[in-house]
């Protein structure tokens, strides 16, 4: 039995002969952290999508812990631990950043029992850790609507994270940010990558310098190589799909 936590062969995905994945493959160690890099077109949101259940593959499959995701409802892969954060933070603004790390604590409870029920000690503990973790524990009782765009996004990853997912997908989490806020997400993920497999798709050369431990870049809808940031920048196949030059022009 394989020991990766997600495991992909062969998949592609047509769109009416358009092949927005084609013949991919790929794998995940557990507690490992992958950046996914291409270009626009390359397929990565497309990959996400497959992951989640919210595209289904034309050919080929997606096993998550042994088990294939294929015509698997997206909320039933979403209850088998895998969580997924979008480009844009879905939040919500009226409430707390507390109330929004409660509101997903726990799903078994109702929006109201939620709100106005009374946590029990696990739940506050378990958000006051994760306050303290995504560095919002300052501004826990301030409307999210009054965030900055950065600790927006650091709410949403806390509260795909406080689900408890195995798997955590992140999509471009640093765009629109501050050198700062950047930063800190970077840093966050580094800190949540010691306890969860954690793919992120980014478009920041310097934000992947500063979380990659291994990246793989997608071309075309397959990956067209793998290895650290050092190496992949300076494989003349990633040159010629980004600058469209041989290395020996960009020295």
């Amino acid at each position: 039995m394989s020991n990766k936590i997600l495991e992909i062969n062969d998949l592609t995905v047509d769109f009416d002969g358009f092949k927005a994945l084609n013949q991919l493959n790929f794998d995940l160690d557990p507690g490992e952290l992958r950046v996914i890099i291409g270009p626009n077109g390359a397929g990565k949101t497309t990959f996400l999508d497959v992951i989640t259940g919210k595209v289904q593959p034309t050919l080929g499959s997606v096993v998550f812990q042994g088990q294939n995701l294929r015509q698997t409802p997206e909320y039933k892969i979403a209850r088998l631990g895998i969580g997924r954060k979008f480009q844009t933070p879905r939040v919500y603004l009226n409430l707390t950043v507390r109330e929004n790390l409660d509101l997903v604590a726990n799903q078994r409870k109702s929006v109201f029992a939620t709100l106005w029920g009374r946590p029990t000690l696990e739940e506050k503990r378990n958000v006051a850790n994760l306050l303290e973790t995504i560095g919002l524990e300052a501004k826990a009782e301030m409307r999210a609507l009054f965030l900055s765009h950065g600790e927006k996004q650091r709410l949403e990853i806390g509260m795909l994270v406080i689900q408890s997912p195995d798997l955590l997908l992140v999509d471009e989490p640093v765009a629109g940010l501050t050198d700062e806020e950047t930063e800190n997400v970077g840093n966050l993920l580094m800190a949540l990558a010691e306890s969860h497999s954690i793919i992120v798709i980014e478009h920041d050369m310097e934000f992947v310098r500063q979380i990659a431990r291994k990246v793989t870049v997608l071309h075309q809808g397959s990956v067209l190589c793998e290895g650290s940031m050092d190496e992949v920048q300076n494989d003349p196949r990633v040159i010629e799909v980004y600058l469209g030059a041989a290395p020996d022009d960009h020295p």
